[in-house]
């Protein structure tokens, strides 16, 4: 098995970003709201916190009430020392999430959450990055398995802008095990856990899992020698906190 080490191909670019915070006339700021008490929650915020003081980026954490979100929002909005805001989902609705989307300014978006943002959703820009620093040949056939609005439907459009053979696929996909058994490169970004068997995946097949908290990988996949693929975790999330921070410098640098 091979396997594709965001964790360490995230320390290289961690590298570079250093420096480039070195040659910035200020530091940029990086500010991160939440809602309620969840332990990925934590840890997603954490990971960023570390990789912040790694390279020199201030990043600052407040946890909110829901009832107060939008308000806080628009205050980091207005705030000329804040580079970024990340909204760490989920939040207690889909209309709270909804109206956040609204109102959070592009410019600061460095999750690439809303469509008006000028980044690159940063979990499909850090996939991107992951198979092309272990120069996986995406001349394949690739399935992405999950089309939701932060990875799966953002990662397919920009594969396909580049002339890839994509094969978009969710979990009510008719034949879904032959369609994905059929790929050359399997990305699974559902959110239901142990969606990928072992069965569904041929041979010397290329498997990103997207999954988070929990792995969208079963564990006989994980066992076979023949594949390449991504740990979880330590696989696609360091990837997603390097390219948030690559947002964060270029917002940084305008």
């Amino acid at each position: 098995m091979k396997l594709l080490d965001g964790a360490d191909l995230a320390g290289f670019i961690q590298t570079r970003h250093a420096q480039i915070v070195d040659s910035l006339d200020r530091r940029p700021r990086l500010a991160i709201l939440y809602c309620g008490d969840q332990a990925a929650t934590e840890r997603y915020i954490r990971a960023k916190q570390i990789y912040g003081e790694a390279i020199g980026v201030e990043v600052v954490s407040e946890k909110v009430e829901p009832d107060v979100l939008i308000k806080k929002i628009m205050q980091l909005n207005a705030d000329t020392e804040v580079t970024g805001i990340i909204v760490q989902l989920p939040l207690p609705s889909q209309t709270l999430t909804a109206e956040m989307l609204k109102t959070i300014d592009p410019a600061k978006d460095v999750d690439g959450l809303t469509e008006r943002s000028p980044f690159e959703a940063a979990t499909p820009k850090g996939i991107l990055w992951l198979l092309a620093g272990y120069n996986i040949d995406l001349n394949g056939k690739i399935v992405i398995v999950g089309q939701g609005r932060l990875i799966g439907k953002p990662l397919a459009g920009s594969l396909e802008a580049s002339g890839r053979d994509v094969v978009r696929c969710d979990e009510s996909t008719p034949d879904l095990a032959q369609v994905v058994n059929s790929s050359d490169i399997i990305i699974s970004a559902t959110g239901k856990p142990k969606l990928i068997t072992s069965a569904m995946a041929k041979q010397g097949a290329v498997v990103v899992d997207a999954g988070s908290p929990a792995s969208e990988v079963d564990d006989d996949l994980r066992s076979r020698s023949d594949l390449t693929i991504t740990p979880n975790p330590g696989g696609v999330g360091p990837m997603t906190v390097a390219a948030l921070f690559d947002n964060l410098l270029i917002a940084a640098q305008k």
